[in-house]
């Protein structure tokens, strides 16, 4: 397996932990920020620990905050959302992500995007929307409306490598210091600190942000920006498909398409890039 393609199977398995966070998000009966605080606090533990055996010592900057402001903003918006809209709803407005990637790589890094990137693109994205025709209209507006902005904040997690003078893990880490920072006090607020609640709060820190994370930044050190957020596309299908079987918010049968749509075009689009790499090399 080439750099490349241990990279992309990073990304791959980030989005996987990442498509967790709808369903552990709607078990906790907590508001939007105390749980994205808890769950921030403790993934904040994992990252702490990955630093200290990597001997990497947290750097700051004005780009490393740039990406700390990235991934706090995209843990905030998304935790929330999750609220006050449907884990469908959620997903799919935040999985805009791609075209804000293509759009500040071009204003920001003037790197112009592939027609392979482009297609593939709009392959993903159709496929997303029609898997939640369904459902889109809903959700509450406000909670589509922070989806979507979070959206735009995700787009600069895949872009965190690509930042001058970057150094993508410092950023996860100050980001989730702010994310906790802001989250905590509300976990005050909360009555309930049932083992289910706390054991699906642990779960979102450990795996759905920290080791999450841990791997996107692994992925994205070889993975292309475009092409790690349309590897992502298999997160906005698996996530209301488990909030579906295990909290009942339902999917019909166009959904089902769209989902095939979506993981055909990710499969179909990677096969290509492959081949175009070989015949490169």
């Amino acid at each position: 397996m080439s750099a490349r393609q241990r990279g992309t199977l990073c990304v791959f398995l980030a989005a996987v932990l990442y498509s967790i966070g709808g369903l552990c998000i709607k078990l906790i009966p907590w508001g939007g920020m105390a749980v994205n605080g808890g769950r921030t606090a403790i993934a904040l533990v994992v990252i702490g620990a990955y630093l200290k055996l990597t001997h990497h010592k947290p750097r700051m900057n004005l780009w490393v905050l740039v990406g700390a402001l990235a991934v706090c903003g995209t843990n905030i918006l998304f935790s929330i959302a999750n609220k006050l809209t449907t884990a469908a709803n959620t997903i799919v407005l935040q999985f805009t992500a791609p075209i804000f990637v293509i759009l500040f790589s071009v204003l920001f890094f003037g790197k112009k995007p592939q027609k392979l990137d482009v297609l593939a693109c709009g392959l993903v994205l159709g496929g997303v929307l029609l898997f939640f025709v369904d459902g889109l209209s809903a959700g509450g507006m406000l909670g589509n409306i922070l989806a979507l902005l979070s959206g735009v904040s995700y787009a600069g997690v895949f872009l965190l490598n690509d930042m001058p003078d970057s150094d993508p893990i410092s950023s996860v880490f100050w980001g989730d210091v702010i994310s906790a920072a802001a989250g905590l006090p509300f976990v005050g607020y909360e009555t309930d600190f049932s083992p289910n609640t706390l054991t699906a709060l642990l779960v979102l820190g450990v795996f759905q942000v920290a080791l999450a994370y841990i791997l996107m930044v692994e992925g994205l050190k070889t993975t292309p920006p475009v092409t790690a957020s349309l590897v992502s596309g298999i997160e906005p299908v698996l996530n209301p498909i488990l909030v579906a079987v295990f909290y009942h918010e339902m999917i019909g049968p166009v959904a089902l398409v769209g989902a095939m749509i979506v993981v055909g075009g990710v499969v179909l689009y990677n096969v290509i890039l492959a081949r175009q790499t070989e015949i490169t090399i």
